[in-house]
């Protein structure tokens, strides 16, 4: 049984399965869980996976519409260390600053594999927040950000490992400086008031769309030229293969972008709420035409723990 197995098992056990936080009485909680092995490639610095790990929880707030209030941690490793617990703890913190939330502390255990738990809480406030089931055909579907940064992080850890001194240096400071990303929190709560569906993209772009179609029971239309693919990506697959960039941009997941539909007539305003790009994909269409891209079935394909 795999991950998605799993959440389909539960949906029929817990009613709040299936958005990207729980909410309760306006209190926002979200959960997740990172392995040395399958999260943080070879070269991920303490202090990155500290930042990660919390900003992975913290985009689950975003997706909500939510603001964020605090974040904890359990932190397992084989052996402790006190410089690489430090950088954790700081990596951790300052995402948090950044998104104007506050690390309070968490748990500390033994485990055989580096592993981290993370749990963050947010508040509505005096807005609903935004859930994955609203979309309406007619929407616009639009993503924040750009798509690929991870995978082009990934290609830079990569081809660390197969060099030494500067080039190796130099390589997993990209690697890193990428993999630590800025959790849409801001622009979530500024586009709470006029998107219709939201989640981040943690599993990718073609998996975020199966699953807010699935949520809202409409399909998508999509177009390759709209998605916004992130030079970095660009950068890590320079052989020039156009057609690989889109795929990993599209299913490698773990860019937590904010992936929405939304009114045409309210987009003007969403724009000017944030100053994070805002890319329009496509649209919501009836659910019997599909997902699709440039008229193409699209695949549920993307990121899937287990």
């Amino acid at each position: 049984m795999d991950e998605r197995e799993a959440l389909a098992l539960l949906a029929g056990e817990l009613e709040p399965v299936g958005d990207d936080a729980a909410v309760v009485d306006g209190l926002v909680v979200t959960t997740d869980m990172l392995h040395e092995r399958t999260d943080f490639p070879d070269g991920t610095t303490r202090y990155t996976a500290g930042w990660r790990s919390v900003a992975a929880s913290l985009s689950d707030v975003a997706a909500m519409g939510a603001e964020a209030t605090a974040a904890v941690a359990a932190y397992a490793v084989p052996e402790f260390d006190g410089d690489d617990l430090t950088a954790f703890v700081r990596g951790a913190s300052d995402v948090c600053e950044a998104v104007g939330a506050e690390y309070v502390g968490g748990d500390l255990d033994a485990h055989e594999e580096f592993t981290v738990a993370t749990t963050a809480v947010g508040r509505t406030g005096d807005l609903e927040p935004v859930l994955r089931s609203g979309a309406n055909p007619g929407d616009l579907v639009c993503v924040s950000g750009t798509l690929g940064r991870s995978a082009a992080a990934l290609e830079f850890f990569t081809r660390a490992a197969d060099e030494s001194g500067d080039r190796r240096t130099t390589l997993l400071e990209r690697a890193n400086d990428l993999f630590r990303f800025e959790p849409r929190v801001v622009a979530g709560r500024a586009l709470a008031p006029y998107a219709t569906a939201m989640m981040d993209s943690s599993d990718g772009l073609a998996r975020s769309l199966h699953q807010l179609a699935e949520a809202g029971g409409c399909g998508f239309a999509v177009d390759s030229d709209a998605i916004p693919v992130d030079d970095a990506l660009v950068e890590a697959i320079d052989d020039g293969d156009e057609a690989r960039r889109l795929e990993r941009a599209i299913t490698f997941g773990e860019d937590f972008e904010l992936v929405f539909t939304i009114p045409e007539g309210a987009l003007e305003g969403a724009r000017a709420a944030t100053d994070v790009d805002l890319s329009v994909l496509g649209s919501a269409v009836e659910s019997d035409e599909g997902i699709t891209l440039d008229g193409e079935s699209l695949a549920d394909r993307g990121y899937t723990h287990g």
